[in-house]
């Protein structure tokens, strides 16, 4: 039997104009999808102009401008439906999505949906067996004792996963995929035995109790981002009156 961690997987990520999963735009997405463990990666890439300008602090973190966008990036509604047939398609082939920090990737792809096709992302899955796997979350879980920082380029150090550019959505989207199949080796006494579907439930109650114990943490101004429970996609916003 091929364990879920060395089979088909698809990791999707996104570079964004800031980090409000409400309010702010896709200006890159990849889709890196890998039939099985150790095979040649099939790699999709999307290069948007959001129709607003990029913050100088994000073009500091991915390096994409302004004047890159509008030369050769494309309007965001012909992008966020290729994006979300995309995601739909590798659902219904039964590839799990790994998606780091899927929270925050997957409520602002949902915002671009409504934004932009006034649609959301549960309309473009709404056939499809949804499955996430998010390597902050499981690293989380599955070794909660160990100290330090877990961004993606942490967890790559720590699982000795290449990352060739770091916040380059490709980049990014390939070295989640092996970071996730990383995890799930160190831990297949814990994990070997499940589902990626099983894993995707569990992920859920996992992420809400990480979330209570970062309370704390955010009622004493060590971070200035209130945890959500919700995973792997937040809840609208009700419309203010």
């Amino acid at each position: 039997m091929t364990h879920w961690y060395e089979g088909p997987l698809a990791a999707f990520d996104i570079e964004t104009t800031g980090t409000d999963a409400e309010q702010d735009r896709i200006v890159s997405a990849a889709l890196v999808v890998q039939d099985i463990s150790g095979s040649r990666a099939r790699v999709t890439r999307w290069l948007v102009n959001p129709g607003i300008p990029i913050p100088v602090a994000a073009t500091e973190v991915h390096g994409l401008t302004d004047a890159l966008v509008q030369r050769s990036g494309r309007w965001p509604a012909p992008v966020i439906e290729e994006v979300g047939r995309a995601l739909a398609e590798q659902c219904m082939a039964g590839r799990p999505l790994v998606v780091m920090n899927a929270p925050f990737g997957l409520t602002v792809l949902d915002r671009e949906m409504r934004r932009h096709r006034d649609s959301s992302m549960a309309r473009y899955l709404e056939n499809a067996p949804f499955c996430v796997l998010d390597p902050g979350v499981l690293d989380r879980h599955l070794d909660a004792v160990r100290k330090g920082r877990r961004r993606l380029v942490d967890l790559c150090s720590l699982y000795g996963v290449v990352l060739d550019g770091s916040h380059d959505a490709v980049a990014d989207a390939a070295a989640a995929l092996e970071v996730v199949r990383s995890v799930g080796r160190r831990f297949a006494t814990a994990t070997g035995a499940l589902t990626a579907a099983q894993l995707h439930a569990r992920q859920a109650v996992w992420h809400a109790a990480q979330s209570r114990g970062q309370q704390e943490w955010f009622a004493r101004g060590a971070t200035r981002t209130a945890p959500d429970p919700a995973w792997p996609l937040r809840p609208q916003l009700p419309a203010v009156a």
